[in-house]
């Protein structure tokens, strides 16, 4: 669940994070309906060392004096005095935060869980209602910026199930408490400032500028600063408002795709079935050849239609391994990621995109019979990797590119298919069982 503009910073998040503004929270504690849980008190589980229960509360004791120092920051950018303290008057930390920033759940989603999450028909036809409701906005979109209107009401769909769901913490509260608490004050202090200039600009109410515990607003989740980048006042009236106006919603999620590197009249990617004794290791996305290219190779699309662009490039996925199907991914997938780095969030946002333009469900089935590793079984299989001299990384639980890539290797150098997925059985044959 990464912030649209937390790229360049890297990711704080794990990789199935897949709601933008926060990570998978544990599990809560029994509270009273409507009460706000407190912090636990406890170390944050990265054991970094601004993450410990005494240096949270170091940092809590000097907030005021964190957020009043960031005072010359502030005006430099142009926000007045009077801006200033009516907007940081009265501001708490909120170390409830800290919590959710560090937790490290016992277990994650399967792939295919959180597909038959977030593409479901109550959110589909949902999907369809709005893309008639706003066409001509639509339309507009689409002639001025050229990305697909189905992407943009799904990516709506999925972080916000269409403006229902779009987080009640203060952003000018919770960015000002990671800016001044925590591991990631660098980056958040930035995000603060942003959230500031909004206020004193008039773009949002501070009561529209409400969000997830990392800042994330609006319908389909801007941070502040993607805001700053981004927003655009599509129907002219002065202000960016991307939270209750929909021209200007859906003109700024089309800009930030656009100003990606969004190809127009390009697909995100096409399912595909690979062939039997088919080589893994061609599963990386620095691999990139064009469809004809693949379809040399034995690759077929799953609906046993041709590529309508067999000249167009893209890279193989394959995210349940040999047991499950294939994707081969084009630019526009890339795009996809730079709006959230995790491969199950890009995913169901390109495959939600053609259900709604009336495209049917994946064609092949998901290996549903694994099940998912616990943290302890991924530390495990990450060490013993590390053991065996093919991972370099530091083991900590959380599956990224860096650990398919050398349990790929591994498996190859066993000669088992080197497809990169972590399953109970590839942890056994680590464990020499």
């Amino acid at each position: 669940m990464l912030p649209a503009a937390a790229q360049a910073q890297g990711s704080p998040f794990g990789l199935f994070d897949i709601f933008k503004g926060g990570t998978q929270s544990p599990a809560p504690q029994q509270a009273a309906p409507g009460a706000v849980q407190p912090w636990s008190g406890e170390d944050g589980a990265s054991g970094h060392p601004l993450m410990t229960a005494q240096a949270i509360r170091d940092a809590a004791n000097n907030f005021d004096n964190c957020v009043a120092g960031l005072w010359p920051d502030a005006a430099r950018r142009g926000i007045s005095q009077e801006s200033f303290q009516r907007f940081t008057e009265g501001l708490t930390p909120d170390l409830r935060i800290m919590d959710l920033m560090d937790s490290q759940p016992e277990f994650t989603k399967a792939l295919w869980d959180y597909l038959d999450i977030l593409v479901n028909d109550t959110r589909m036809a949902r999907g369809r209602e709005v893309l008639a409701q706003y066409k001509t906005i639509f339309d507009a979109a689409e002639k001025a910026y050229g990305v697909d209107r189905y992407i943009i009401a799904s990516i709506w769909g999925i972080e916000s199930n269409y403006s229902t769901q779009m987080g009640d913490r203060s952003v000018l509260r919770s960015t000002a408490t990671l800016a001044c608490v925590g591991r990631r004050q660098g980056y958040f202090k930035d995000e603060f400032l942003v959230a500031l200039e909004i206020l004193h600009r008039g773009d949002l109410r501070p009561e529209q500028l409400r969000g997830s515990w990392a800042g994330a607003f609006g319908p389909t989740q801007f941070m502040p600063t993607a805001f700053k980048r981004f927003a655009v006042d599509g129907d002219g009236d002065g202000r960016r408002d991307v939270v209750d106006n929909p021209t200007d919603l859906i003109f700024s999620t089309a800009n930030n795709l656009k100003k990606d590197g969004w190809q127009s009249g390009q697909s995100w990617g096409y399912e595909i079935v690979l062939p039997p004794g088919f080589n893994y290791m061609l599963a990386d996305k620095a691999k990139a050849m064009t469809l004809s290219q693949w379809e040399q190779l034995g690759l077929k699309r799953a609906n046993g239609q041709p590529f309508p662009r067999p000249s167009e490039k893209a890279y193989l996925l394959a995210p349940a391994g040999a047991g499950g199907p294939g994707f081969l991914m084009q630019q526009n997938f890339r795009v996809i990621m730079k709006y959230n780095p995790a491969e199950a969030y890009a995913l169901a946002i390109g495959h939600f995109a053609d259900r709604l333009r009336g495209g049917p469900p994946f064609v092949q089935p998901w290996p549903r019979q694994e099940r998912v590793l616990s943290r302890a079984e991924r530390l495990e299989l990450q060490q013993l990797l590390v053991q065996r001299g093919f991972y370099k990384g530091t083991p900590d639980g959380q599956f990224g590119g860096q650990t398919r890539e050398a349990l790929r290797a591994w498996q190859a150098s066993i000669g088992a298919p080197a497809d990169g997925f972590a399953s109970s059985e590839v942890l056994e044959r680590l464990r020499g069982r």
